[in-house]
């Protein structure tokens, strides 16, 4: 799981349609008012769906930090499910939510910050940016005659980019003694293992994977651990059991010291709690023991409980990471007590009364899945639309009313008109199935 990131499927290109509840104002919109204004843009890419977003908000985009950053740039909220901002996130090459990028009035690239971040991490790379210093164009130039920093500085912009072969070609290309001074030089060989883990996970080349992901392991890689932790997982599940569990058992200290220290405490280090948790639980899961899968979760279920009591509404991030830990520890029951709380506690999106009901017909109860699945029906825009109305098919289907599921299938593709032409698709061949 990189950055949690949450994946995301490009999708077709175009602007907001008119009567959505997208916002009203699109990018270009933004860039325009920029160019009237003299001062760059700030595109906060999000969704309703996604809980590291919840938690900038939340943690890091308030308080007085934050309004001199306001004053500077024009801040434009761009929801992923939107027609503009699929489009925009094609043109940037974003991957993953949350992210922020800054660009000039005239559209050009400032600077970037991707996935969640602690506020001092956050604000630190925000100055970079309005200073000018952080575009990658910028950052190259710098490292043509810098030190060994300003080429690890590179590469870890192409690795926040997702850009992973470039990356790689841009080092190799440099000249030769450059490469020579930068070899011997931590960072560097950090940010050019990280990027040789993600091209060798996404070539599934389990064994370079497994060699590269222990280097980066043996590293101080900070929060991201449980990130690399992740591709190591991936990589090693068709090791025979024993060569596995050797491989991952010196994992385990390492993983539960940075639980200890820095997200299990009441000012967490780490910005994203949610795959520590889970990548902790993984790991103890894929060692065989399931007693420490049961205790760190439950410690997590625990520690958020103590921070939210029955205020749900207090901390979304928090009360979705808590929906999250019921779901992966398989504890209905508690799971069925807290949809209702938390459909309650965020009544104006869809997203609750969909998750509940995806949940109910993963359980084989269409039935009771159907009514929450409607529910969220009548708040969805977008792409979300199609997401919805394709689990509505699966229930009415399950319950053999078809033509109650051509209707929704009709329905949703003239409301969503001629965008998301992939999930059109996939939501038409559900009646084929």
């Amino acid at each position: 799981m990189r950055r949690v990131l949450i994946p995301l499927l490009l999708m077709f290109s175009g602007s907001a349609l008119a009567g959505e509840s997208e916002s009203a104002k699109t990018v270009d919109a933004a860039l325009a008012a920029a160019q009237r204004e003299h001062r760059p843009v700030l595109l906060d890419f999000q969704a309703q769906w996604c809980y590291s977003c919840y938690y900038m908000a939340t943690h890091v985009l308030s308080g007085p930090k934050w309004r001199p950053i306001e004053q500077r740039v024009r801040v434009t909220e761009v929801d992923a499910d939107s027609p503009d901002g699929a489009a925009w996130m094609k043109k940037l090459g974003i991957k993953a939510l949350p992210s922020y990028v800054v660009l000039k009035p005239d559209g050009s690239e400032l600077g970037r910050i991707v996935a969640e971040q602690a506020p001092q991490a956050f604000y630190a790379a925000m100055e970079r940016i309005l200073a000018g210093s952080d575009a990658l164009d910028a950052l190259k130039a710098k490292a043509r005659n810098g030190t060994p920093a300003s080429v690890a500085e590179v590469l870890a912009s192409y690795h926040a980019r997702d850009e992973i072969q470039p990356g790689l070609d841009w080092y190799a290309a440099l000249p030769a003694a450059q490469r020579t001074a930068a070899d011997k030089d931590a960072r560097v060989n950090l940010w050019r293992d990280r990027l040789q883990l993600e091209k060798s996970a996404k070539a599934k080349d389990d064994a370079a994977c497994v060699v590269t992901a222990q280097r980066v392991l043996a590293a101080d890689v900070g929060c991201d651990r449980y990130y690399v932790l992740g591709n190591l997982l991936g990589c090693s599940e068709k090791l025979p059991a024993e060569q596995r569990k050797a491989l991952l058992d010196p994992q385990r200290a390492a993983l539960d010291t940075l639980l200890t220290k820095q997200v299990f405490i009441a000012a967490p280090q780490c910005a994203d709690q949610r795959t520590a948790v889970l990548a902790a639980a993984d790991l103890d899961k894929a060692l065989g023991d399931h007693a420490a899968e049961t205790a760190v979760l439950d410690r997590a279920i625990a520690f958020v409980r103590g921070k939210l009591g029955e205020d749900f509404a207090k901390d979304r991030n928090l009360a979705d990471n808590l929906r999250v830990y019921l779901v992966r520890g398989e504890r209905s029951a508690e799971l069925d007590a807290l949809m209702p709380k938390l459909m309650a506690a965020y009544p104006d999106d869809y997203v609750y009364a969909y998750r509940y009901g995806r949940s109910l017909l993963d359980r084989n109860k269409p039935a009771e899945a159907l009514k929450y699945l409607d529910q969220a029906a009548e708040k969805t825009f977008g792409a979300n639309r199609l997401t919805v109305a394709g689990l509505r098919v699966k229930a009415l289907l399950a319950l053999q009313r078809r033509a109650d599921a051509e209707k929704v299938v009709a329905d949703a593709l003239e409301a969503n008109g001629p965008w998301f032409p992939e999930e059109a698709a996939k939501l038409k061949a559900l009646l084929k199935s």
